[in-house]
């Protein structure tokens, strides 16, 4: 074999090397947005675990927040509808429902010091926050997998390999702007 035959297999070896490379880089990337978005799945089963139980609690005292209390379940079933058809749109949408019902109950428990000194209440108010703030984090986690997924994707050369290889975007989990303002307390407590 010649010198510039070696030449040729070096740079081919070294070319089937470095798309190989990003290959694997680009499943590693998938393989984390997955992972992210199992984390998340996780707390959203547990908080659904554990809203019914917070309602049933709720029931025994506040009989006349029936209407609240209809619709934190309401949105928790739209959160696992959500979820089961893996929809970040609707989910985000069903997530802020749930939150905002969720902060409308804790703030009209309020009005009913037996509720707040209730055991189980204490218990599942702390369970679910500390969910809320769970969800939270991994959240951001999920959304800066995605999106370093979805740069990887566009950006040239790994455009290249991820169209060949059918590699797609992920959404983003986003909330509205509902969620993302500040809470009015007032408004809370005038419902």
């Amino acid at each position: 074999m010649s010198v510039v035959g070696f030449i040729v297999l070096g740079i081919t070896v070294l070319l089937i090397g470095y798309l190989v490379i990003l290959y694997n880089n680009l499943v590693a990337l998938k393989h984390r947005v997955a992972k992210a978005w199992a984390n998340i799945d996780v707390l959203l089963k547990q908080r659904h675990d554990e809203l019914p139980k917070l309602v049933e609690t709720c029931k025994r005292y506040m009989s006349h927040e029936q209407e609240t209390l209809e619709k934190v379940i309401s949105a928790r079933n739209s959160v696992a509808s959500a979820n089961d058809s893996l929809d970040m749109g609707a989910l985000g949408e069903a997530e802020t429902q749930l939150r905002s019902g969720l902060g409308r109950l804790f703030a009209l428990a309020e009005n009913y010091p037996d509720l707040k000194a209730d055991q189980s209440f204490q218990h599942l108010q702390s369970r679910i926050s500390d969910l809320e703030n769970g969800i939270a984090d991994r959240r951001e986690l999920y959304n800066d997998a995605v999106n370093l997924n979805n740069i990887r994707i566009e950006q040239f050369p790994d455009v290249l390999i991820a169209r060949r290889f059918d590699f797609k975007a992920h959404e983003l989990l986003e909330f509205s702007e509902e969620e993302i303002a500040d809470v009015n307390m007032q408004a809370l407590f005038n419902s």
